[in-house]
């Protein structure tokens, strides 16, 4: 029988969600864009999002949808969530935020979901909050609605690079187009052109009151090593900064040793380190 005092939540717990993620704006700013959009009630549709904590009180919780996502999880919580949800079917593709949290969550629950297809324990959280040092490139500007045909490309390369599957593998990449076509639309897709060919790419995937976490930054492979992601980069924070979020953030493989840098030079310094486990 389950013993654990962890429940899911609803709308009448919104007041401590979102006290929880303040205490971490970083590890819930996925769920934080969301809730504010649409509420609790909105995730029975999509997900859930369990609390941990005795009597109507949260201490901690987790989103469990198409990732699986602790913000603030104790120790004791997490393998409360563990115990919840390794009872089921996995229906995530990737577990994601504070490293120690995911770590622990993935070590109780791999013996019940099998082998993940990758698993990347260290991945540096960084974050910027004032203008970068270093010179803007005035060539990177918002995407306009008529050029998501120009940008799709890129973005299906950055993806294929970055998590090793296509996007288009599912439903031949519609899905994955509407997420970019939606991101144009909110001017939170960035880009260099030369001609039609995007050479450089980045989005604000997530937007809170808190952080706007920038995810998808991407350099055409014939372009690298020029010098042009660090000024484009700083156009992007530059932006960011002041259209849309008081602080910028992003989490890098700890093994991407140019991207590390490029992101120095753009002002980012460490918050903490974040791990994936993708499936």
């Amino acid at each position: 029988m389950l013993t654990v005092p962890i429940r899911q939540l609803g709308e009448s717990e919104r007041a401590q969600v979102e006290k929880i993620l303040d205490r971490d704006p970083y590890a819930g700013a996925q769920i934080a864009e969301r809730v504010a959009a649409h509420g609790l009630n909105w995730w029975r549709s999509d997900g859930r999002i369990f609390g941990y904590g005795p009597g109507r009180r949260v201490e901690s919780m987790i989103w469990s949808g198409a990732h699986l996502v602790p913000v603030c999880t104790t120790p004791a919580a997490t393998a409360a969530f563990a115990e919840v949800l390794g009872a089921e079917p996995r229906i995530c593709s990737s577990i994601i935020g504070r490293s120690d949290a995911v770590l622990d969550l993935w070590d109780r629950l791999g013996g019940h979901w099998g082998r993940a297809r990758d698993v990347r324990p260290n991945q540096p959280l960084l974050v910027a909050d004032r203008d970068p040092a270093i010179a803007a490139d005035p060539e990177v500007r918002l995407v306009r609605p008529h050029e998501v045909d120009a940008l799709f490309p890129a973005a299906v390369a950055m993806y294929t690079e970055e998590v090793g599957v296509s996007p288009l593998l599912d439903d031949g990449g519609r899905g994955y187009r509407r997420r970019i076509v939606e991101l144009v639309k909110g001017k939170r897709a960035y880009a260099r052109f030369v001609g039609d060919r995007v050479i450089f790419k980045a989005e604000l995937a997530i937007v809170t009151n808190r952080t706007t976490q920038v995810q998808g930054v991407w350099v055409d492979p014939e372009f690298r090593g020029r010098g042009l992601a660090a000024p484009a980069m700083a156009t992007v924070v530059r932006d960011a900064l002041r259209r849309v979020s008081p602080t910028v953030s992003l989490y890098v493989n700890d093994y991407n040793a140019p991207a590390r840098r490029l992101y120095a030079k753009c002002g980012f310094v460490s918050a903490g380190s974040f791990a994936t486990v993708l499936f």
